[in-house]
């Protein structure tokens, strides 16, 4: 075979594999149905506003909710004279309120903004305690523009809420939902009045939205850790100052929260917002519209989270509930048989893994009610049910002429007058000393307590809870009337 003929066949080879080739392929490509990429319906774009026949799609309706809660939400001022509130909530004034900075106003008051939740339709409206606190004058613009001085009927500085009252009927309020039933992702609006008067922005009645970003959140921004319920709803709505005391809602319009606090290295929303959930705030108002004073039920414990670390620490096989680390005297949990060491599963059936969850939990019962308990002792589960006691230890119900007593001593609050003699913050007087350790210390009435174990303290109830849950030393400093600055130490 010559050269010639060799190329030839084999370009003759080539050309019939090519032609063969691309036949089967074709003959391939035949036997097999067409792949088509549609869209279920053509694009179309319409002006919603001018289409009567739009429909917001189910449950995206930010206009319904905002159209039914905004109506309830108020604008909160306050005058504020001598010694302003200073407690721990003021040193993040621009995180959760606003209050006039001293030396921007001429007139001698210095003056605080924020928001409230009208709640029925004779006048009651809540917010939260940092927003009146100390506050002289306390002045409600309602979204309608009308104005009313307010009556404080009670405070709970332990939730930071507070509840108010104007004279007036036949007003808008906001349906209470179930913060229980929250999820997390769920869309929710923040409602209040941000930068309102006194700033240089006046942006009442302000909506905005987001989802819930977590729950049960204990962000350490309220006074004494025995006391202070802190199961915080986390959000993404934007908040800023006078925003506190709004209310945070579903799209239903119902009020699952109010907006108490944001974290922030600006002054201004970054991205995180907390609201105190409604089945807490609605506790306490009850119990503020009933007794002027908040029914805390406790369980007599002190606990601390069970986390990897701590679980290694300890020994403890599995990871997750609250870790009992001390049990009080004459406690609830004292009378149901838990001990130190055991680790609380369950309130109610409502699984708990934060102290934030259990404090919320119990939080919302009163002094008498009794409680089921789930707990772990040595790797076995056991349930129980607890009667829960008040700060004096008994299971009645405390009003503010309630005889406050422990161990021969009885208390009461100091009055504002006494605080800004003594130049204080706040205290707890000791009225009358009977026989007992107070009187073998040397301590005389008339003592104002400032510090118990170098927690600074409020209220009556919050010195009682502290003595009550402690074993051994206790370090009670204070100041008599003539400004002598005691301490005294005293062993229960």
């Amino acid at each position: 075979m010559s050269k010639k003929q060799f190329f030839f066949g084999l370009v003759l080879a080539s050309f019939l594999g090519a032609v063969l080739a691309i036949g089967g392929m074709q003959f391939f490509l035949e036997d097999q149905a067409p792949i088509t990429i549609q869209s279920e319906s053509p694009a179309q774009f319409t002006n919603y506003l001018e289409d009567k026949n739009f429909t917001v799609p189910d449950g995206l309706n930010f206009v319904y909710a905002a159209e039914v809660s905004t109506p309830t939400v108020v604008h909160i001022s306050s005058t504020f004279t001598g010694r302003a509130g200073n407690n721990r909530m003021e040193e993040f004034w621009d995180f959760f309120g606003y209050r006039q900075p001293e030396g921007e106003s001429s007139q001698p008051q210095s003056r605080g903004f924020g928001s409230g939740v009208i709640m029925s339709e004779d006048g009651y409206i809540i917010t939260n305690n940092h927003v009146i606190d100390k506050a002289g004058e306390i002045q409600i613009t309602l979204a309608d523009k009308r104005n009313y001085t307010a009556r404080l009927v009670g405070t709970d500085p332990n939730t930071d809420l507070a509840l108010l009252k104007i004279e007036e009927r036949g007003l808008p309020f906001i349906s209470i939902g179930n913060s229980d039933q929250l999820r997390v992702g769920e869309w929710v609006l923040a409602v209040g009045n941000p930068f309102a008067q006194g700033t240089p922005f006046d942006l009442t009645s302000t909506v905005t939205a987001g989802i819930v970003s977590a729950k049960a959140r204990n962000i350490n921004i309220l006074g004494d850790r025995n006391l202070r319920i802190e199961s915080f709803i986390q959000t993404d709505a934007a908040v800023n100052p006078g925003n506190s005391g709004g209310a945070l809602v579903n799209l239903k319009g119902e009020l699952i929260g109010i907006n108490t606090a944001i974290a922030t290295p600006s002054r201004t929303f970054a991205g995180y917002s907390f609201a105190i959930p409604s089945t807490l705030v609605e506790k306490v108002i009850n119990d503020l519209r009933e007794y002027g004073m908040v029914q805390r039920a406790l369980l007599g414990v002190s606990i601390t989270d069970v986390t990897a670390e701590f679980a290694r620490s300890r020994d403890i096989e599995k990871v997750g509930g609250v870790y009992i680390l001390d049990v009080g005297d004459n406690s609830a949990a004292k009378e149901a048989g838990l001990q130190e060491g055991d680790i609380i599963a369950s309130i109610d059936g409502n699984n708990v893994n934060s102290t934030s969850e259990l404090q919320e939990l119990v939080g919302r019962n009163s002094p008498g009610d009794r409680i089921d308990v789930r707990y772990i002792r040595n790797g076995r589960e056991f349930t129980v049910k607890a009667t829960l006691k008040n700060v004096q230890g008994e299971t009645g119900v405390l009003t503010a002429d309630t005889n406050m007593s422990f161990d021969g001593a009885t208390f009461k609050a100091a009055n504002d007058e006494m605080l800004e003699e003594l130049d204080l913050r706040a205290g707890v007087i000791i009225d009358k000393v009977g026989s007992g350790k107070w009187k073998d210390a040397g301590i005389k009435s008339g003592f104002v307590i400032t510090q118990v174990n170098k927690t600074p303290v409020d209220n009556v109830e919050q010195v009682l809870e502290i003595l009550r849950n402690r074993r051994g030393g206790n370090l009670i400093e204070g100041m008599y009337p003539n400004g002598e600055e005691r301490y005294y130490a005293i062993g229960w």
